[in-house]
């Protein structure tokens, strides 16, 4: 098997913190973007790390039903564990690729970071210092 094959034939398993929602993201990731947006940093407290797979490489297990979505804006839903907490999905309102929080991932996850985006709304607490290309908006 190629590398290119093997890549794409990846599976990459991740939970919640409870383990309510767990989940299968199958082929390569993207590398992962830090977001800097006022409604990331409000829902983690922090920034947001994430990647992103089309929806039809994503399987979801949730046989609580404890995954729940929520709309900070129109443009995007977020999905959460219910139970604890946990962060795990943003999805746009148009498009098929779905975002998942790096750090949701089983390790070793063989995640890479890339770039900043929205640093133009950072929080004022802390500089960005890893050299990776930044940008006031998204990363278009």
């Amino acid at each position: 098997m190629s590398a290119a094959e093997a890549s794409e034939a990846a599976v990459h398993t991740g939970r919640c913190l409870c383990g309510a929602v767990r989940f299968e993201a199958r082929g390569e990731l993207r590398p992962v973007i830090y977001c800097h947006c006022e409604s990331c940093r409000r829902q983690s407290g922090h920034f947001f790390a994430c990647t992103s797979v089309t929806d039809d490489r994503l399987t979801v297990f949730d046989e609580g039903g404890t995954l729940a979505w929520f709309s900070a804006t129109p443009a995007a839903e977020r999905g959460f564990c219910r139970t604890c907490g946990s962060a795990l999905f943003w999805k746009p309102a148009e498009g098929a690729r779905i975002s998942i929080e790096a750090g949701s991932f089983d390790e070793p996850s063989g995640l890479v970071a890339s770039h900043h985006i929205f640093v133009g709304e950072k929080g004022s607490y802390y500089e960005i210092t890893d050299g990776l290309p930044q940008f006031v908006g998204d990363d278009e």
